[in-house]
């Protein structure tokens, strides 16, 4: 009898399988990458053309309240519009949920210098101690 046949009628036929078991473990291993990779790159939800810089550092956004300001003015906490007048509240609400003391601020290169300090004061009143400044690398 030929290896790996399962013929009953024991005429030479060999029957090829596909294991499938080596198939689902390399698609389960790729979902989990493409999960976790997808949940590290945290989006603000706004268009913003980040100031670029020559030095690179590390992406801390999973422990740290993201603030995004774009070129019109909008504001936005962790990806969810905000308006100017509940900034304070929804950066406190956030700072709590994460357990975090870190905002970093992403601003359009075309905002203003004012409006990032105003913004930092609001976090700062929120109860952040730490304060960052998002930037894109060459």
């Amino acid at each position: 009898m030929a290896m790996g046949s399962k013929n009953p009628d024991n005429n030479d036929e060999i029957l090829a399988e596909i294991n499938m078991t080596p198939l689902i473990d390399i698609m389960l291993v790729l979902l989990i990458i493409f999960m976790v990779t997808s949940s590290v790159s945290l989006e603000s939800g706004l268009d913003i053309d980040l100031p670029k810089t020559a030095s690179k550092t590390e992406n801390k956004g999973a422990e740290a309240v993201i603030v995004s300001l774009d070129s019109s003015g909008n504001l936005s906490v962790q990806g969810q519009k905000v308006d100017p007048g509940a900034l304070k509240e929804a950066i406190h609400k956030e700072l709590m949920n994460n357990k975090t003391s870190l905002v970093i601020l992403e601003g359009d290169r075309q905002s203003t210098l004012e409006r990032a300090i105003g913004i930092m004061d609001i976090a700062k009143e929120a109860g952040a101690q730490k304060f960052a400044i998002a930037t894109e690398g060459h």
